[in-house]
């Protein structure tokens, strides 16, 4: 029985709870400019419980060929990515009508 996620009725392997996590996050990726005229890239809205938020920005920096932290529930991307940001969001399952550039 310990197989079988109690909130889905689903067995756990299958991970439907992580992609239903996904869908239903609200991102908001925004540029802003920082000493010395850098622009970084804020990604926020991710809920930190439902997705390991140091594990996304490892994956995001790894694509996008940047520096990043992650600041307490918000992913900070070195130069400006929003539009390939949202991109590779996308591509890792989040829902693209989610996911809003400021």
């Amino acid at each position: 029985m310990s197989n079988i996620d109690p909130i889905t009725g689903l067995p756990k392997e299958l991970g439907v709870w992580e992609e239903i996590t996904k869908e239903e996050q609200r991102i908001k990726v925004r540029k802003v400019k920082r000493k010395f005229g850098k622009i970084i890239t804020i990604v926020e809205g991710i809920n930190k419980k439902d997705i390991n938020l140091k594990e996304l920005a490892k994956k995001l920096k790894s694509k996008l060929a940047c520096g990043g932290t992650t600041k307490g529930e918000a992913i900070e991307l070195q130069g400006n990515h929003a539009q390939r940001v949202k991109e590779e969001l996308i591509r890792m399952g989040f829902a693209k009508e989610t996911i809003t550039i400021e």
